[in-house]
């Protein structure tokens, strides 16, 4: 639903308002669950200069309700610290100057005390807001603020991965690690998708981002999907084969990635005596065969589909291949892995994020926002591919056939995977 259609809330509406301030609070006491395991140390030093700092996301998700509702809707609101604004911004340039993302790890000021202490301050006015009918707009701007701190979510673990996966002790996040897969995954299948006209993007019934709308109709060619997404075994026999180091194979950017940063296998893969690991959130594991491979990049996907004889699906393909698809269980600290495919099935949602072939466009008669928010997605329309899906780090409500995730072709810190598609 365009943020727009959401009503505003009134005296008549308490029951939405507490259904609303309960989703609220518990998201914002997860991002602290994620921080606990993590010493102030682990959580102001920034891996690269695509992760951030776990103490900038708690902050910078502060700084959004801070800025975007509670200065706007919260009458004599008392900012808790007006320099934290250059601090936190991420790259909302309507919001003013900012300190630049390479050099979030430099922010050892504020403390990691000083972020909770911020937090709490921004929490108890959040409560001050909700024993008051809401302003007109002001219920929008906490759909968003809740999905906005979601999304920061996956970052924190994804960005702690990175962080761990550069320490040389290797240390686990977790240790309550799952046990090794001992499915083989099943040998899979194609599943035929009948083409036609179709209308793809959000078409209502619930919060989406301005990027999946309008819905529109697209005109498909008959294809196939495959029935799971591409295993860690299947990616061990293309490097076997020389996947690395056979030209033809890739793009000419992807090659050039190859060359430049020495790729020759996924990112956190490394050599353990004669055996390849893989580092996770649960510490080092031996690579399993029967997982989804995770954090590959658009040209490695597209390098090894073409190697395997398939491609990747388009979007709009995926969308309707993904149509009627279950949704996964809900986020658990427990399951911090994409889970092997079962009888050759894997599920759509909550495995990995699978790459299309779709560059990230704007939908015909798209407009941005009024406003910052108008930043959000549509400034980002360039240079990035569209991925589908969902990992197991995805929060609970961030996977929909509508949902759009883009990335840069060359990046592949996030769960990133794929899933085969063919021409009919």
């Amino acid at each position: 639903m365009p943020l727009d259609d959401y009503p505003p809330l009134t005296a008549a509406s308490d029951r939405q308002q507490l259904k609303l301030s309960e989703r609220l609070f518990a998201t914002r006491r997860l991002s602290l669950d994620i921080a606990r395991p993590l010493s102030p140390e682990d959580q102001t030093v920034q891996a690269m200069d695509d992760a951030s700092p776990t103490k900038w996301h708690l902050a910078h998700t502060t700084w959004f309700f801070e800025e975007l509702l509670l200065k706007p809707f919260l009458p004599a609101y008392r900012i808790f610290d007006d320099r934290f604004a250059y601090c936190f911004n991420s790259y909302y340039n309507s919001l003013g100057e900012r300190h630049p993302r390479p050099k979030r790890g430099l922010l050892t000021r504020p403390r990691a005390d000083e972020v909770i202490a911020y937090r709490a301050h921004v929490d108890e006015n959040l409560r001050r807001l909700f024993e008051a009918p809401f302003q007109e707009g002001a219920r929008s701007l906490i759909e968003v603020g809740i999905n906005h701190e979601q999304q920061h979510q996956e970052l924190m673990l994804t960005d702690i991965l990175a962080l761990f996966a550069a320490n040389p002790l290797r240390p686990a996040y977790r240790t309550e690690a799952p046990e090794p897969a001992a499915l083989e995954g099943g040998a899979g299948e194609w599943r035929a998708v009948k083409g036609g006209i179709h209308e793809v993007g959000h078409r209502g019934g619930g919060f989406a981002y301005d990027n999946e709308s309008p819905a529109h109709e697209v005109l498909l060619r008959d294809f196939r999907i495959f029935s799971r997404a591409v295993t860690n075994g299947e990616w061990l026999a293309f490097m076997e084969a020389g996947g690395y180091q056979t030209p033809s194979l890739w793009l000419a950017d992807g090659w050039g990635a190859v060359e430049g940063e020495g790729w020759r296998a996924p990112l956190y893969w490394e050599r353990v005596g004669d055996v390849w690991h893989q580092m996770t959130l649960y510490g080092l594991r031996p690579v399993e065969a029967a997982r989804p491979v995770t954090h590959v990049s658009y040209y490695e996907a597209e390098a090894f589909a073409r190697w395997a004889g398939g491609r990747l699906p388009t979007e709009f393909e995926w969308e309707i291949a993904s149509l009627g698809e279950p949704q996964p269980a809900p986020f658990d600290f427990a399951r911090l892995l994409p889970s092997p495919a079962e009888d050759g099935v894997s599920p759509m949602f909550g495995g990995v994020w699978e790459w299309t072939a779709s560059t990230y466009l704007p939908y015909p008669g798209f407009k941005s926002l009024e406003g910052p928010l108008g930043e959000y997605n549509g400034k980002f329309m360039c240079n990035q591919m569209v991925l589908r899906g969902g990992a197991a780090l995805t929060p609970d409500g961030h996977m929909r056939p509508s949902y759009r995730n883009f990335f840069y072709p060359h990046q592949r810190w996030q769960m990133t995977g794929l899933r085969l598609a063919s021409d009919a």
